[in-house]
């Protein structure tokens, strides 16, 4: 046998075995892989990503502007210290991500163009056994693996949400979704009309507004952000003091995480105050002029949907700059050269933008057997939106709304590297959750309040999912604050937790 041989990839007969197979080779994949390595590293594992690049949102999203809406001292990882401004850009962050997979020699264990077709449990061999489909050569490859590890994220990269509106087909000039946006695209001199009011609005806007000749932003309802410099005044600080940049990244880190918890909790205790406050932000740039009240006063309070940071309030900028305007009010139906609103007015457009949301993507899209019955996901319980009844040996990571999605990543993959170890000092080859007897009466509920969080995309999905107890260990909590210290003092030996 040759060298070239002995290296070759197996052949699609063969099957690979894991001890961990993970899911997706975004911001919680690549940290799964970080935290196997550094917390388990006699553990085999694969990454299997169906892009042809790691990065998840940050590769697909190719619109103008793309950057984060949550500060990188909490977004990045916490092992690794972020050095440049808070809110960073898709390539900033693709090249640190990079930076982590080649400084821990990660890049052995993905597998890219790797699209997972299904995933079936089998109580009696105790292991998952993975289809998937190579998107280059459409070859199929088999794996088997011990544990499955979901870093898939939640919403479908292949396809953005785009409301039917009557007329569409009437429209003449071009539509286009952010998350599909293409690379050929010319805005110079157009008119565009960019429908929707969240954060991909606050990017995109700003982003092609100098290029075109005019940018409508029409939104059914105004949503809240808040505007603010680009810059951490504390790190830039410490860096002037020398002081060593893994210091810097957890003072920096822990004050944001401060302040955050303090804003959540005034949000909740008092919104009136909070909602004056973010609105006010925004006057302070739009000038005492403007109509903040009809296009920047949300009818909801804070804390129901996410608040996207506008750097050094760019999408401000461009409205005082005439190069932007804002229209609140409906959509009644495309015409051949625009939009009519339900109030009659017409906005004419050469290019209509969906900034309309996405679609979620509920554990991957990949059929789920278990003992050769097709999962129903939401016949199921969650267990701290993590783990769910009748699922074996499997966890979902699924991050924050309202704090940075990686710091739940971190505490899930602490979770599972201690969850493994557990099962491996029991000798236990199965581990699922199951209610206790206490918990057989307990009321169960859709998997997220809507009083407390209702964005679109998890609305429209809410079907899929697997119901909530009134206990909060049957909750996917949105308090990182309480997690934090909850999660590493799970008993992994509580009844709730079975294991064979």
């Amino acid at each position: 046998m040759t060298t070239s041989q002995a290296l070759a990839k197996p052949t699609a007969a063969q099957t690979e075995h894991f001890d961990v197979l993970i899911v997706g080779a975004g911001i919680s994949g690549v940290g799964a892989a970080y935290h196997l390595t550094h917390q388990r590293p006699g553990t085999t594992f694969v990454v299997l990503e169906a892009l042809d690049n790691f990065g998840g949102t940050w590769w697909t999203h190719k619109y103008p502007g793309i950057r984060s809406d949550s500060d990188l001292y909490t977004f990045g990882y916490r092992f690794k210290p972020w050095t440049s401004a808070p809110i960073a850009t898709a390539e900033e962050i693709l090249k640190y991500m990079g930076e982590v997979i080649d400084e821990n020699d990660l890049g052995k264990h993905i597998r890219y163009q790797h699209k997972i077709l299904s995933a079936k449990w089998s109580t009696a061999d105790k292991q998952w056994t993975i289809e998937a489909q190579r998107t280059d050569t459409g070859e199929k490859r088999t794996f088997t693996a011990n544990f499955l590890w979901m870093c898939q994220g939640y919403y479908r990269h292949s396809e953005g949400y785009t409301p039917e509106w009557p007329g569409m087909d009437q429209y003449e000039g071009l539509i286009v979704h952010p998350q599909s946006w293409p690379e050929d695209l010319d805005y110079e001199g157009k008119r565009v009309i960019c429908i929707g009011s969240g954060a991909t609005t606050a990017t995109v806007v700003p982003a092609i507004a100098a290029d075109c000749e005019h940018v409508t932003v029409l939104q059914r309802s105004p949503t809240y952000f808040i505007p603010g410099r680009n810059v951490n005044d504390l790190a830039d600080t410490l860096r002037e003091l020398q002081i060593d940049e893994s210091w810097i990244h957890e003072i920096v880190r822990r004050r944001i995480l401060h302040d955050q918890a303090a804003f959540t909790r005034r949000a909740f205790e008092d919104p009136e105050t909070v909602k004056r406050e973010l609105i006010g932000m925004v006057r302070a740039y739009l000038g005492p002029d403007y109509d903040v009240e009809t296009h920047f006063t949300p009818t909801y309070r804070p804390w129901r949907q996410r608040i996207a940071f506008v750097p050094d309030g760019d999408i401000f900028k461009g409205i005082n700059a005439g190069k932007a305007s804002i229209v609140t009010d409906e959509i009644e139906t495309f015409t051949p050269r625009g939009i009519r609103t339900k109030s009659g007015q017409e906005l004419e457009a050469d290019i209509v933008i969906t900034a309309t949301g996405f679609n979620m993507n509920v554990l991957g899209d990949i059929d789920f057997v278990i003992d050769g019955k097709p999962l129903v996901f939401s016949d199921t319980v969650t267990y701290r939106g993590m783990m769910f009844t009748g699922m074996p040996n499997l966890l979902w990571v699924f991050g924050y709304f309202r704090a940075s999605w990686t710091l739940r990543a971190d505490l899930m993959a602490d979770f599972v590297c201690r969850l493994l170890a557990h099962m491996e000092k029991k000798g236990a080859k199965e581990v699922q959750v199951a209610l206790r007897p206490e918990d057989k009466e307990m009321k169960l509920l859709p998997w997220i309040d809507p009083e407390n969080f209702n964005p679109g995309y998890l609305m429209r999905a809410m079907d899929k999912l697997p119901r909530r107890g009134e206990k909060p260990e049957w909750q996917h909590s949105q308090d990182y604050w309480r997690e934090k210290d909850e999660l590493p003092l799970i008993d992994l030996d509580g009844p709730e937790f079975v294991y064979s």
